[in-house]
């Protein structure tokens, strides 16, 4: 299982991307969370903004889809995604996760 991040200015954005994510069947969970107040340096200024993340969770076989669709529809120029392998999932999670989706009312 894979762990995915990104954050975006509004929650309707994040909303969007989270729900498009499962409706093409990108990722088996995406969660919005926020606001959170992001710090960082953009364009040689130091900047604060309000921000909320999304969490993707996806297997390997959705993550070049995932990605591509995600760096293609996101609002930022330069998008935060960052991709981790998770360590230890539960077994009845993961079981759930790579349960097949053709037959869930999207």
């Amino acid at each position: 299982m894979l762990i995915a991040w990104t954050t975006v200015s509004t929650p309707a954005e994040a909303e969007r991307l989270a729900d498009a994510s499962i409706a093409q069947n990108l990722a088996f969970c995406a969660q919005v969370e926020g606001p959170i107040h992001s710090h960082y340096v953009w364009q040689g200024r130091k900047t604060a903004a309000q921000e909320w993340r999304i969490t993707f969770k996806f297997l390997e076989e959705q993550s070049a889809a995932l990605s591509a669709y995600v760096h293609s529809a996101h609002p930022y120029d330069t998008p935060q995604w960052i991709v981790i392998q998770a360590d230890r999932v539960g077994e009845k999670y993961l079981s759930w996760a790579r349960a097949p989706r053709s037959s869930v009312n999207l």
